[in-house]
């Protein structure tokens, strides 16, 4: 889908140069003498390359089209990480490589992710917002001791450390961001 350059925004996915490139920022600059142009920075999805690129108001560009769907994590098969699409109960598999190792940490049976297909191809997933992890490991809890800014470190249920509020112990549910890696609330 052709569309104008001063309608891109930062996010989009943009055809460009035979390759797919998201928008990581944009400035509309109206210069006294001149056009008016979009100042555009882009990072490829393949290659994980940047790209700074002038377009003038009226020079067009090719977004691209996504689609994006539900799949459930199944199980790891040597190198490769089984998902299956929650419509159809086609599966597919990713290299953990692609995946990578900072979101494959989260991962647990049954968990649904959203996977961006580009003509038939992989080329994004996002994970829910948060995951619930049980602590497995930490310093005992002292009495009396209040909620304070103070943390102490535990291991979570997935071998991920992290800091928690000093009054919790070995067993309980925790709420954790998968962006940041840090401890939200206690668990319902």
């Amino acid at each position: 889908m052709k569309i104008n350059a001063n309608t891109i925004k930062p996010g989009m996915i943009l055809e460009y140069q035979n390759g797919l490139w998201t928008v990581v920022k944009t400035e509309h600059v109206k210069p006294g003498k001149g056009g008016a142009f979009a100042q555009v920075e882009m990072k490829n999805l393949v290659t994980g390359t940047k790209l700074n690129e002038r377009f003038r108001s009226e020079n067009t560009v090719e977004r691209a089209i996504l689609e994006q769907r539900d799949h459930s994590y199944l199980y790891e098969d040597g190198n490769m990480l089984v998902f299956m699409d929650q419509t159809n109960y086609e599966q597919i598999s990713l290299s953990k490589e692609w995946v990578g190792e900072d979101q494959i940490q989260y991962l647990h049976d049954g968990m649904v992710v959203v996977i961006e297909f580009h003509d038939e191809k992989a080329i994004g997933m996002t994970l829910p917002d948060t995951v619930v992890l049980e602590v497995v490991e930490t310093e005992p809890t002292i009495k009396g001791q209040t909620a304070s800014s103070s943390y102490k470190p535990a291991i979570a249920s997935n071998g991920m450390r992290i800091m928690i509020p000093p009054f919790m112990g070995t067993g309980e549910r925790i709420v954790v961001s998968t962006e940041s890696g840090e401890y939200m609330k206690r668990a319902d």
